[in-house]
Parts: structure tokens; C-alpha cells; sequence
């Protein structure tokens, strides 16, 4: 609430064409829409009131609205689990607020994993909503480097497989997915002179991964220093990278401002800004909200397509 949050969430929600419920502050966020000069809500916008604890100040955090922060995010997610939203659009969070003393809390994409209660989710960012957007998939989200070569195991490695490979074909609706998988070494670990990752690791998941989606094209591993040249990514319809300063460094190259973070595995459909608080530009207008808009923009389209393929 103290972030640009609310600001970046009622510019999108007033302009989109969709049915939006605003899980918050319904004192600020209309206060907020006030001090845009957006005016009243339009109809197709309502609100589900969760009153925060202390009156929030742009660019100050308050540790006493952490238990209304996770209120908000546990009506998110229930509502999306009963079927009352066909999906969960968030705002950026300040993880050190709700990370405080008794709470568990890591992030959004483990909040709702493990509100879900499922044994692993994919996050993938894209660059824009568009269906030939460029999406890269993470293998290790939030790691050390120094942990991120052991945690690239064989289970880990199918399940996402797994779980990307369906999401494509039925949040993202492509009948044969095409999927190029990056390397975890340089040049693709050099036929083992640079690790063995890509001989006992990599090669065997892409390997079984075939055998399981046969209707899907999974190339690689692929050195990661060309596999985004420009022109290539247009040969597939998203890319694994193995850890997140591979693949998304690219990603935000080339499309920072409309940028989306999506959370592959859920029961429901759930994308975010790519962004985040924002603390020293809150309250002053000027955050862009096209972010925003691309995440509420893209969960009306995921979910129209799973619900069509899951009828």
C-alpha cells in the first residue's frame, strides 16, 4: 500500500474492458483514483474492502499493514480456487514488510503455491501479452549462484517440463509448442570440458520430456550467449532458461515496460507486474501502469483459453 501498488492498480482497472475486483483499501484506492483525476469507478470495477491498520504514507513502510497485505492475498486466492474470479491479477510487494517475525512469507509465487497446496510451480516472465511475445521460463527462480547447479535435478527438471509444456497448450493454446532449452555452462558445457550438466542432466530431462509430450518440439541444450540472437526466439514459443540472470536479463531487454510474470502450475490463472514498489516515486502520479495493464490484459486471455480446453 505504501508503494506505487495502488496507483499502477486503478489506472489499469479503470481502463480495462473486463470485470475487475479490487481486493484492498477501498478508502485509498479510491482516494488514489481521486488524486489520478480518474474520477468515480466505472461500473465494471468493485471493490472487496480490506481495511488496512494504519493509514498508509507513500514511500514508508509500515510493518503494521503486513496482516492486511496477506488478508488481501489469501481472499485472492480463495476466490480464484472457488471459481468467484477466473483469475489473480497482483501488484508489486514489499517482501521485507511481510517477511517479518512468525510469518513464512517469501514471495508472492510461494504464497500461492503453497496455498494451492501443489508440489512445484513454473514462473515465467513475457515481454508482452501478445501470443508471439518472447517468454522464458525459469528452471531455479531466487537462488545463490553457488546453489543453483545442484538444485537443477532430474525431478525438478520434469516437473517443469511438465508443467510448462501444458501450459502452453492450454493457457497459451499452442497445439504443438515448440521449446528450446538453455544450457546450464558455458557453451552449453563444451561436450563435458565445461560440466557435465548438460550430459547427465539436461540431455536425459529433454530426452523424457519427449517421450512424454510427443505432440511438443523440445530442442536443446543450447548455449545461452546465442540462443536469444535476434530472429532466433521467433523459432520457438518460449525458452527454459536454467537459472534467473540468464534468461531474464534478455526478457527485460526487450520488453521492460509491458513485461509480465506468470505462475505456471496453479489450479488457476495468476499473472503480476514485472516491476516493483517503486518506494520513491510512490504518491507522485507518475508510475507507469503498462504493466499492469499487460498482466490483467493476459490473464483475460489464459484464462478464456483454459477454461475452453478444460470444458
Amino acid at each position: 500500500p505504501a508503494g506505487i501498488g495502488p496507483e499502477v492498480a486503478v489506472r489499469a482497472a479503470w481502463e480495462t474492458r473486463a470485470r475487475v475486483e479490487l481486493i484492498g483499501d477501498r478508502t485509498q484506492l479510491e482516494k488514489t483514483a481521486e488524486a489520478l483525476g480518474l474520477g468515480p469507478a466505472p461500473a465494471h470495477v468493485s471493490f472487496r474492502h480490506v481495511p488496512l491498520a494504519a493509514a498508509p504514507v507513500p514511500g514508508v513502510l509500515d510493518r503494521r499493514n503486513a496482516p492486511a497485505v496477506l488478508e488481501m492475498l489469501t481472499l485472492a486466492h480463495e476466490g480464484a480456487a472457488s471459481g468467484r474470479y477466473r483469475a489473480i491479477v497482483t501488484g508489486p510487494v514489499q517482501k521485507s514488510v511481510l517477511c517479518g517475525p512468525g510469518s513464512h512469507f517469501s514471495g508472492h509465487t510461494e504464497f500461492f503455491q503453497q496455498k494451492a497446496g501443489v508440489k512445484r510451480v513454473v514462473m515465467m516472465l513475457v515481454s508482452t501479452p501478445r501470443q508471439d511475445a518472447l517468454k522464458v521460463a525459469l528452471a531455479t527462480t531466487h537462488l545463490p549462484v553457488s546453489q543453483i547447479a545442484p538444485a537443477i535435478t532430474p525431478e525438478r527438471l520434469d516437473d517443469i517440463l511438465d508443467i510448462l509444456l501444458t501450459a502452453l497448450r492450454r493457457e497459451y493454446g499452442f497445439a504443438h509448442p515448440r521449446l528450446a532449452v538453455a544450457g546450464l555452462n558455458p557453451h552449453a558445457g563444451e561436450s563435458g570440458e565445461l560440466g557435465m550438466e548438460e550430459i547427465e542432466v539436461i540431455t536425459p530431462a529433454i530426452l523424457r520430456a519427449r517421450a512424454k509430450h510427443p505432440e511438443c518440439s523440445i530442442e536443446g541444450p543450447f548455449p545461452a550467449d546465442t540462443l536469444f540472437i535476434p530472429g532466433r526466439e521467433a523459432s520457438y514459443d518460449a525458452v527454459l532458461a536454467m537459472y534467473h540472470d540468464q534468461g531474464l536479463p534478455v526478457l527485460k531487454h526487450v520488453g521492460f515496460v509491458e513485461g509480465v510474470n506468470v505462475t505456471l502450475g496453479l489450479p488457476y490463472v495468476r499473472t503480476s507486474v514485472d516491476h516493483g514498489t517503486a518506494l520513491d516515486i510512490a504518491g507522485r502520479g507518475v508510475a507507469d501502469h503498462r504493466s499492469m495493464t499487460a498482466a490483467l490484459e493476459l490473464a483475460q486471455t489464459l484464462s478464456k483459453n483454459r477454461e475452453a480446453r478444460m470444458a
